[in-house]
């Protein structure tokens, strides 16, 4: 019997992580401009009318936010992930195709349209 009740209690737990696992391999920590990197570090924006971060959850700047959805796939030496996007004071969601390319110790995020942020480097813990 208590076998039985600790199964759901796995398949949950395991339910849960599935997809913070998966998304945990997309980055390997965050990255970001100075003031992206302090966001990073204290939750807090720096009062900066732009920045940029780039973590395992997805890519903020000060008037956006891109969470990843699923895992990324690797295409050559970038990863393309599906992200769904949110602009301040809109609450339409815009999916789009990132792509994610190392770039001198960061990374450059790419969006469909050509539109690029970075390089972003890797913050500092």
């Amino acid at each position: 019997m208590p076998a039985a009740r600790a199964l759901p209690a796995l398949l949950l737990g395991l339910a849960l992580a599935g997809p913070a696992g998966a998304a945990a391999d997309i980055v390997d920590g965050s990255y970001g401009d100075k003031d992206g990197c302090l966001y990073s570090e204290t939750g807090e924006s720096s009062g900066s009318d732009i920045f940029f971060l780039l973590n395992k959850e997805g890519v903020t700047t000060a008037v956006s936010y891109c969470e990843f959805k699923g895992d990324g796939k690797q295409v050559g030496g970038a990863t393309k992930v599906t992200a769904e996007c949110h602009e301040e004071g809109s609450e339409d969601v815009t999916p789009y195709e990132l792509t994610l390319t190392p770039d001198k110790g960061g990374y450059t995020v790419s969006f469909p349209d050509g539109a690029r942020w970075g390089p972003l480097k890797r913050c500092k813990k």
